[in-house]
């Protein structure tokens, strides 16, 4: 009796297909999440410290990013933004010189988003840096953490006690709990950020 093995491998095939494509995925998954998860600090483009700018400098966070005040997104400065100050302030250092190279080949800095939210979460900083939150004690720092302490910067969350926490994973709570203390209209109705 002639047993051949071949058939029984072929009706493996789409088994170790499907179990492959499902590794790959769940390995680039991970590798994705760990560019931008708590905790993780992308290099980027430009070393930016915004210990310096924010912290020491004293630079007011809408200064750079003005975006968020009528925006979704809070965006990164242009590099026209840096060059107005950097045409004049540290030009000898080779981080302002990429920066300035940057500039010189109208090129925009291809800085790497680090705080993101799903795609199934709808935020937008506007409605955050109002003026009305503003008045409720609501700064950028509430969110992002002690930006201005940090050299590169990371993601952090706020846990329920108020202490920023840097290898934590955005919660849905953290945000409920702040529109609870803070008694925002429909801030606990999920339509409000399940668009």
């Amino acid at each position: 009796m002639n047993v051949s093995i071949v058939p029984g491998l072929r009706a493996l095939r789409p088994a170790a297909l499907v179990g492959g494509t499902l590794f790959l995925g769940l390995l680039v998954g991970y590798w994705a999440n760990a560019t931008w998860y708590p905790g993780t600090s992308p290099e980027q483009p430009i070393e930016f410290s915004h210990r310096i700018h924010a912290g020491e400098n004293e630079i007011p966070c809408m200064y750079c990013h003005t975006q968020a005040r009528r925006s979704i997104s809070a965006g990164v400065p242009s590099v026209s933004k840096c060059v107005g100050c950097h045409k004049e302030i540290a030009t000898e250092r080779p981080q302002i010189r990429k920066l300035m190279s940057y500039w010189q080949n109208e090129e925009p800095i291809p800085w790497i988003k680090v705080h993101d939210l799903p795609d199934f979460v709808h935020f937008t900083h506007k409605r955050h840096v109002s003026a009305y939150a503003r008045a409720a004690g609501i700064e950028c720092q509430t969110c992002h953490g002690p930006v201005e302490t940090m050299d590169r910067i990371r993601v952090t969350s706020r846990a329920i006690d108020g202490s920023f926490q840097l290898d934590t994973p955005w919660e849905m709570g953290l945000c409920l709990n702040c529109h609870r203390q803070h008694q925002v209209e429909h801030g606990t109705d999920c339509w409000t950020c399940h668009k």
